[in-house]
């Protein structure tokens, strides 16, 4: 049996004062692998066979992975950049681990970088950045298109900050909670996750914040989708890069690195829901990610001694954590979450990694890396442990089969509709000054089935009703019409 070890892990944070001076996204993928070498103890980087970056989004390269490995001054035999997803740190790396076990590979190199706010600071200030042409094309971009129907794009419910409060706001209701009740529960467990990046030194915002701070709307901490505000949404703008190196056992005791310094990569699970969020059975709960938790659960046998669960808004760790049984106040972090650690787009789960392989090496003990991808689409985990295993890596990781048992009936979608009509669920969308933009349902007709309305700013009392505290209006009756311009509306019978 071949078990296969994390031996090194690096991360970088920069900060400069001056963008012109900032890192670009290789250049902080490059730093990280050589502080992972360095890590380590042993001589590494120029042995290594496979080199795989995750995808990032500051900046346009030509063959990304290839470059980078031009910095590092290496020539692995493989040389991939992989597809996004804020899962694929874990996918990658468990396959990576997968090729190790098989004798594919010998020694895997992971590492991913984004510079956004460099790029930001230089555009607001006018300054051209020293770096690299852009290419003219995206290396696997994410098309958006592809994914959604024409229903949700028409009504602009494209991305992720508006497409997270349909899980957040159907939950709730599902759970027995008032909407305060759930916000109060979020502020709590975002303080929680900000208290853990107050302490890791490769967070960007280190200081901890009270639920208080991110429950209370206000200037700074705006409305950005009901019911989120900013200071519960992942924060991208940022200049963080992050490797993991990973061998067999076997090989890094033959080449003296030491014991305790090696984690060991004990399993995992996958599974991915409909790419279209319209097409999911529901919205309260995601089977994919239910059956991912509890096979990676039974891969530890026992509760997890440390937990990284994903954090880019508070529906994602609220539903894992009624899945695991885990108490209201437990710590759901060993880096930071997205927010105050920070989100840096699709690598947020390889600084994790580093942060939980340094919680282990402090002591014994197992810990779960659960990430997940797109609109609560993709999800991954990866279980590790200061001690090896007993079984195996299986290669079979997909959990699709189990997820598909949990799901229930899917409803028939249509664009058109006219009269009644209930809230599945909903969010508000705000602009400048707190100011309602419109509000998005998601309806089911009287013959059940599911479809897609906006409610206009100026209709005051159907986005009172929606925002109301003390009430879910999931269930709540009214009328859908069609607007001029051809879109459905709701309001309030």
């Amino acid at each position: 049996m071949t078990n296969v070890v994390i031996v090194g892990i690096g991360e970088i944070k920069d900060r400069p004062d001056d963008p012109s001076l900032g890192l670009d996204p290789l250049d902080l993928m490059a730093a990280a692998a050589r502080r992972a070498e360095a890590d380590s103890g042993a001589r590494i980087l120029d042995r290594i066979d496979a080199v795989e970056v995750v995808h990032q989004i500051t900046w346009r390269y030509e063959d990304t992975a290839r470059r980078l490995c031009e910095r590092l001054g290496i020539d692995p035999a493989r040389a991939a950049y992989h597809p996004g997803g804020g899962e694929s740190p874990l996918r990658i790396m468990h396959d990576a681990a997968l090729r190790i076990a098989s004798g594919e590979s010998r020694i895997a190199l992971v590492c991913g970088g984004e510079a956004r706010s460099t790029v930001r600071k230089a555009r607001k200030a006018g300054v051209a950045l020293p770096w690299p042409a852009k290419a003219p094309a995206v290396e696997h971009p994410w098309r958006v298109e592809e994914m959604l129907s024409a229903m949700g794009r028409a009504h602009g419910i494209a991305q992720p900050t508006y497409i997270y409060p349909l899980f957040e706001n159907a939950a709730l209701h599902a759970w027995g909670m008032t909407p305060g009740e759930a916000q109060t529960e979020s502020a709590r467990l975002w303080s929680r996750y900000s208290a853990v990046a107050a302490d890791n030194p490769h967070g960007w915002m280190q200081r901890p914040f009270t639920p208080a701070e991110i429950e209370t709307v206000s200037r700074d901490n705006p409305l950005v989708a009901w019911p989120y505000p900013k200071l519960m949404v992942a924060n991208p703008s940022v200049n963080q890069g992050a490797a993991v190196l990973l061998m067999s056992e076997a090989e890094a005791h033959a080449m003296g690195i030491a014991a305790d310094a090696m984690i060991h990569i004990m399993g995992g699970a996958a599974s991915k829901e409909p790419e279209d969020y319209l097409d999911r059975d529901c919205y309260h709960s995601s089977p994919s990610q239910q059956a991912v938790l509890q096979a990676a659960a039974a891969i530890n046998g026992a509760p997890f001694d440390h937990l990284e669960l994903y954090s880019c808004f508070p529906c994602v760790p609220k539903m894992a954590r009624r899945t695991l049984g885990l108490p209201d106040g437990f710590t759901p972090t060993v880096a930071g979450g997205l927010t105050f650690f920070g989100g840096p787009f699709n690598n947020y789960m390889l600084h994790a990694t580093c942060a939980m392989v340094r919680r282990l090496r402090e002591g014994s003990g197992s810990g779960l890396l659960y990430g997940q991808g797109d609109f609560v689409t993709k999800h991954h985990a990866l279980v590790l442990s200061a001690a090896p295993g007993a079984e195996p890596l299986s290669s079979d990781y997909r959990v699709d089969g189990r997820a598909d048992a949990l799901r229930g009936p899917v409803p028939i979608v249509v664009d058109r509709h006219d009269g009644d009509a209930t809230v599945e669920s909903f969010t508000v969308i705000y602009g400048r000054e707190n100011a309602v933009d419109r509000a998005i349902a998601i309806l089911r007709t009287p013959e059940g089935c599911r479809t897609m309305a906006r409610v206009p700013a100026d209709d005051a009392v159907t986005i009172a009703r929606l925002t109301d505290p003390a009430r879910s209006p999931v269930g709540e009756r009214g009328i859908v019409t069609t607007a001029d311009d051809g879109l459905l509306e709701w309001r309030l019978s």
